[in-house]
This record gives structure tokens, C-alpha cells and sequence, in this order.
């Protein structure tokens, strides 16, 4: 049972939100910053985000290119670059709402290594340039054979190497934290160790039902606006819409002294990337190497790719350093029937924001950017 305390100040919200990762936040910030005096509420399940925001590579990227070259197998031309256009916006929004520094965004470069049987890929970079010139008015990508041997990679797996001139990195933790002091600035509140079990639809509002574990009982919360931005894990709350779950297994190496390389890199497509990070790799990927196991939203370990990401980073990245290994985790991103993520108005009070297809980094900002709009307008048309 509730007090007569928290009926009359804990209740009843303009706004919820459910999922504090980079989208959900961004959200939050978005409808704080058009309606200073609603009141916006920010539910996460864990005690931090549990899905890739906290446990990304800190890419800021938009597709190398064998993965373009890959996608337009499969997408139009217009398509493609769409959501290039998309992604460098989305990263442009980010940088300018929070700032460089807040963030730990850097410019060392962009790389994509191409093993001998991925040399074609060289032969369609000035077509990849031509398409991408109208976004960034420059050229995209660019041949660095030259800096394999610097950078200390093995010449018989990397036999040729691609700059990026578009991409950086940034420092995933700094950024979450610094959206999370903004939200917190913008006197949104945020309540986490919240599960939402369900929703409830009234005429011009929503019930938002979560488990109390103190109460032993189901708590209902209202308000005119629910967005939904839970990523991978949104088919608890929306089982109808097509979200399909990736883990991304991620390693990290130890410091090591006099480290040969900076900046990101990226290879087979993109399922496989690395960088440096105050002095240590950071290498992840392999989803294609099982793709049935990495369909799932449990974050443990799949050895078999741990092992693999341990021999490249042994016979690949840095054959001639000794390595030992500090840290392994899993992050959970979320994929659909397309690449484009899911922004949605479902109802006239439910919206959401999800599906970013591994890029929520790029896209997340943007994504937040539009629901707003599109809440926006659902509370105007009210009026």
C-alpha cells in the first residue's frame, strides 16, 4: 500500500521513460529541455544501463567500407547513404549537446584492415567516395598500406589497410555519465532496480505497472507519454514489433608499454573491431562466427569466440607483443528486418525508440531527437 506521501508526489508523471542507456537518456533531455516544467520520469531496470550503452567499444562510427559495400547488397544506393547521413548527424548532435570533452571524443583516425581474400574491396573505394562526397564533402576512404608495418599488424593477415577520414572514439563511460549528470541538471528524475512489468492504455494517457520488491506489490504509474527505449530487451513491453537480440563479446588486454598504434579499427565488415584505450586493446566482435548462440539477451560468455578474439589479437593485432588479458565482457545490441532503427509513434500516448543495429552510438542521439518531435506533436495536437 502506498502513503498518502507518495500517491501525491510519486505517482503521477507528464512523461515516462523506459531505459536510461544513451537513447532513453537522450529522450529524457530532449522533452526536459521543449517542456522545462513537465515532469519527466526515467525508469532502468539495473543499477546502471544493461544493455550495450555502458558496454560498447566507444566507436564513433559510420560504417567502414566493406560493410557499406556490404549493405548495398542487400539496400538501394539512396539507402545507404541515408543512413550514413544519418549516423554522421546523429554523432554531430552528440558532440555539439554534450562537448568533446565530456565525452572523451577524439580524432586518432579510423582504420579498416583487409585480409588477402578482402583485396577487392580497394577497387570500389572512389565509387564509395563519390557516393558519400554530397554528405561530408570530402573523400570518405583513402589506401594506408604504408602504416601496417608502424602500427605493428601481421603484413601475411592485413595485407592492406583503409583510412576512414570520417570517424573517431570516445570514451563510453565519460559519456554516460556526463548524460546522466545533464538529466540530472535538467531535474529529470531517475529511478533505477526498476522492472516494468506492463503497460495500460486510458484515453489520453498511460499506466505504467512496475514491481515494488519491498511492497510485494505491483505499483501503477501515470502519465500522458510513455516512451519505450529499451533496445534489445523491448520485446518485453512490445512483442509484436521485430527486435532481434546480437551479443557482442568484448575483451580487453592489460596496459602495454609503448603501444605501436591509436585510433579505431575495424575488420570483416565490421563484425570484428578494436582499439587502443589508455594503453591497452580493446578488441570485440565475432557474432558471424555463431550467430544462432549470439542471438540471446543472457550477457555471458561464448568461449569459442573469446578464444577466437584472443588469437587474432595474438596473430592479427599484435603479433610480436606479449599480451595478457585484464577484462572480458558481453553487451546486447539489437537488430531488425532492416538497418534503420525503429522510431515509432505506436499509439496516441505510446512511442518508441530502438533497434540501432549495433550503431547506437551514431544514431541514438538523432533517434531521441525525432520521437521527441513526434511526442511533441502528439502534445500540441492535444491543446
Amino acid at each position: 500500500m502506498l502513503s498518502y506521501w507518495e500517491k501525491s508526489y510519486f505517482i503521477t508523471y507528464d512523461h515516462i521513460i523506459v531505459g536510461a542507456g544513451l537513447v532513453g537518456l537522450s529522450v529524457a533531455i530532449e522533452l526536459a529541455d521543449r517542456y522545462p516544467s513537465h515532469r519527466v520520469l526515467l525508469l532502468e531496470r539495473g543499477w546502471i544501463p544493461s544493455g550495450a550503452s555502458t558496454r560498447n567499444a566507444g566507436f564513433a562510427c559510420m560504417g567502414s567500407a566493406s560493410e557499406l559495400l556490404d549493405d548495398l547488397q542487400h539496400m538501394s544506393e539512396e539507402e545507404v547513404v541515408q543512413l550514413f547521413e544519418q549516423r554522421k548527424n546523429g554523432l554531430a548532435l552528440l558532440r555539439q549537446r554534450m562537448g568533446d570533452n565530456a565525452i572523451g571524443y577524439q580524432q586518432n583516425g579510423s582504420y579498416e584492415l583487409l585480409r588477402p581474400h578482402e583485396l577487392g574491396v580497394l577497387d570500389h573505394l572512389e565509387y564509395l567516395n563519390t557516393l558519400l562526397l554530397p554528405i561530408i564533402g570530402e573523400k570518405a576512404f583513402s589506401i594506408c598500406n604504408e602504416k601496417i608495418q608502424p602500427f605493428g599488424f601481421s603484413p601475411r593477415l592485413s595485407t592492406a589497410m583503409v583510412a576512414n577520414h570520417c570517424e573517431g572514439e570516445l570514451n563510453t563511460g565519460k559519456m554516460m555519465q556526463s548524460l546522466l549528470r545533464l538529466a540530472l541538471d535538467k531535474k529529470i528524475e531517475i529511478k533505477t532496480g526498476i522492472a516494468v512489468e506492463r503497460f495500460e492504455e486510458e484515453q489520453s494517457s498511460v499506466t505504467v505497472i512496475i514491481n515494488d520488491e519491498i511492497r510485494k506489490e505491483p505499483i501503477e504509474l501515470r502519465a500522458k507519454t510513455l516512451c519505450i527505449c529499451t533496445n534489445a530487451f523491448t520485446k518485453h513491453l512490445l512483442p509484436q514489433e521485430f527486435v532481434t537480440p546480437g551479443r557482442g563479446q568484448v575483451l580487453i588486454t592489460q596496459p602495454i608499454p609503448h603501444l605501436p598504434f591509436k585510433g579505431i579499427f575495424h575488420f570483416d565488415k565490421g563484425y570484428y573491431y578494436f582499439r587502443e584505450i589508455d594503453g591497452r586493446i580493446l578488441l570485440g566482435g565475432g557474432r558471424n562466427r555463431d550467430f544462432d548462440t549470439e542471438t540471446t539477451t543472457e550477457m555471458t560468455f561464448n568461449d569459442n569466440i573469446q578464444q577466437h578474439l584472443e588469437t587474432l589479437l595474438n596473430e592479427m593485432i599484435a603479433p610480436n607483443i606479449p599480451i595478457e588479458i585484464a577484462q572480458r565482457w558481453s553487451g546486447i545490441m539489437a537488430f531488425g528486418n532492416s538497418k534503420q532503427p525503429l522510431v515509432k509513434q505506436f499509439s496516441q500516448s505510446v512511442f518508441g525508440a530502438f533497434r540501432m543495429g549495433g550503431m547506437g552510438v551514431a544514431l541514438g542521439s538523432l533517434s531521441a531527437q525525432q520521437i521527441a518531435t513526434l511526442m511533441q506533436q502528439e502534445i500540441e495536437s492535444r491543446l
